[in-house]
Order: structure tokens, then C-alpha cells, then sequence
């Protein structure tokens, strides 16, 4: 079937095991991703937010293959990239990178900046230094940094300069797709904008498709196009931007939203308090996961899952009462 997207994720899961007693036997498994599908189009930025632990960076990295699946598949365009190995991965790799959270942890304190953005080119291109510290340089005026500054190491630059190098590592091999996970959530406000403001620009010059992974509304809202919300390892909701902010129709995504602070004093907004904490992935509660928090849960809720389904159009919600 002929499709515009360039990934998609089909019923994709990942367990991670649970090990007890004398022999580490397998006791249980944390549902850290559960039976997700969804897809991003070329050229769009697909924000997926949601609280702690609900398996966004996990997500991220599956389809990246950074972790392997425990089921379902991923297809990057057109191609089932679940089975790959070895050489056939590393060619698809080439179109697939990652822009970390850390801007600290993230880049070797070993290495000058120069080998850190080069050091794609070497891995996958085999490019000569004289050529790839020209490319560097290149990447360098690309992201706003001073290429004259490529022979110093990351701890001489501050964090959201150090975001860049990591932003200009990424985007090195010219990818198609790059999954930003929590790539502001480590810096300042201000510095916030700046680094947001850069991906839109690489975006739109570079032809990219992004997956922009953070924990609030706020921060994805002015660089997405759709937004994918997850709570304990499943999609709840799937909306474009602008028809999310105006009408939520996940009670989850409602409380998410009355909790974005208004600049304007004079604009109230009704503030939903979820009762209780996140449960646990490997001990989810029946039913509807959020039923036990959810101000809205009726009976069936506890007991039959609600699949996520078509509700207006270009838009999907998994909830038994939608907020229509």
C-alpha cells in the first residue's frame, strides 16, 4: 500500500524483564512501550509528549533500532528495518540519527569538537580529515557556532552550545529522519527558543522529518505540526497542533494543558488535578490505564481497554468518552 510517511510504527512493543530470586528467573515484564502505532510524513515534526517513564525515549529509540522491538515492526520508508543487521543497518542508519537530552553526557570530554561532529563522515563515509574538517566547518556556521572554535573540547563551551555540536553531529550525514529526544529540557528558557528556533530553520533547509520528544505541551506546541500524547506505554491521543491546544478530546491531554501556566493574569483557566501518582508499567491497571486518575472513568473503563480510533478528522483518541 502506497503511503506518504516516511516512518511508521506498527503495533510496535518493548518489554523489559523483570529478574528474582537465586536463578534471576523472569518474574514479570515493565510494559514500557505497548502495542503503539502511528506514522510521520516527510518533512513534518511529530512532538509526542506525556509525563515521566511513559516510554517516549524508549519509543524513540525503537525505531531507531537503538533498542530492539519485542513486537511489531517499524518501516522507514518502505522498508522493514526490524531484521536488519550489520551492513544493512548501518546504510539505513545514515538517514536515521538522534540528538540527545544530555548536552553534557552526550559528547566525549576526550575529543575535540571537530572529531565529535566528524566523526559520522569517518564512521560511515571513511572521509578524509582534509575533507571532513572543511565539512566541519561547514556544520559548524550551520547550527550558529564559531568554526574557529573546532579544536577546542566540550567543556569550554556552555550547554546550549554544546546542544549545537551535538545538533550539527547529527545532521552531518544529511539525514531524512532525526528523533529529538528531550533536546531542550536541559537548558535554560532562553536558551530554550534559540535551540527550537534552530531546528525549525535546519528543518526547513535541509528537507528534515523530525520526532520532537519532550515532557510539555508548551515546548512542543510552536515547533510540531501533530502531537502524539502518551501516558504508561500507550498513544492516547493524536491531533494536530492547533485542534489540540483549542479542543482536547483526551481527559489526560485536558489536565496536561490546564496545567501550562497563562502570561495573562486576567485569563483564567480551570485547573485539573489528577488524583494519585503514574502506576507502574509493569503492573498497569486494567481497562483504560488512566481510569484510576481520570475525573471522568465510568465502570466500563475499568474493565475494557479503549482502542485508539479515529474521532474527527485528522484526529485519533483511545477513551470510551471522548471530550466531543
Amino acid at each position: 500500500m502506497k503511503t506518504d510517511a516516511i516512518i511508521e510504527a506498527r503495533r510496535v512493543k518493548k518489554y523489559f524483564p523483570i529478574k528474582k530470586g537465586l536463578f534471576n528467573r523472569v518474574a514479570g515484564y515493565v510494559k514500557a512501550v505497548d502495542d503503539v502505532s502511528f506514522s510521520i510524513k516527510g518533512g513534518e515534526t511529530f512532538g509526542l509528549v506525556g509525563e515521566s517513564g511513559c516510554g517516549k525515549s524508549t519509543l524513540g529509540r525503537v525505531l531507531l533500532q537503538l533498542q530492539q522491538a519485542t513486537g511489531g515492526e517499524v518501516i522507514f520508508r518502505g522498508q522493514s528495518i526490524h531484521a536488519l543487521h550489520g551492513g544493512g543497518l548501518k546504510a539505513v542508519r545514515r538517514d536515521m540519527q538522534i540528538i540527545f537530552q544530555d548536552p553534557y553526557g552526550s559528547l566525549n570530554p576526550r575529543i575535540q569538537v571537530r572529531d565529535i561532529i566528524g566523526e559520522p563522515l569517518r564512521v560511515h563515509l571513511n572521509t578524509k580529515r582534509s575533507e571532513m574538517d572543511k565539512r566541519v566547518v561547514e556544520l559548524m556556521e550551520l547550527v550558529g557556532l564559531d568554526a574557529n572554535r573546532r579544536y577546542r573540547y566540550p567543556h569550554e563551551f556552555s550547554g546550549g552550545q554544546r546542544q549545537r555540536i551535538g545538533i550539527a553531529r547529527a545532521i552531518a550525514l544529511n539525514p531524512k529522519f532525526i528523533v529529538a529526544d528531550e533536546a531542550v529540557s536541559a537548558l535554560d528558557v532562553s536558551v530554550q527558543s534559540q535551540v527550537l528556533n534552530l531546528l525549525k530553520k535546519l528543518q526547513k533547509e535541509l528537507g528534515l522529518t523530525l520526532l520532537f520528544i519532550a515532557h510539555g505541551l508548551h515546548v512542543v506546541r510552536h515547533i510540531s505540526d501533530r502531537i502524539g500524547v502518551m501516558y504508561l506505554g500507550k498513544l492516547v491521543e493524536i491531533s494536530p497542533t492547533d485542534e489540540l491546544f483549542q479542543k482536547p478530546l483526551h481527559p489526560y491531554t485536558a489536565a496536561l494543558l490546564s496545567s501550562i501556566p497563562t502570561p495573562d493574569p486576567r485569563r483564567k483557566r480551570e485547573r485539573i488535578i489528577l488524583q494519585g501518582d503514574v502506576p507502574s508499567p509493569a503492573y498497569p491497571p486494567s481497562g483504560c490505564r488512566f481510569h484510576p486518575r481520570c475525573p471522568m472513568a465510568q465502570p466500563r473503563c475499568g474493565v475494557e481497554e479503549p482502542v485508539l480510533q479515529s474521532a474527527e478528522e485528522g484526529r485519533q483518541v483511545a477513551c470510551h468518552f471522548p471530550l466531543l
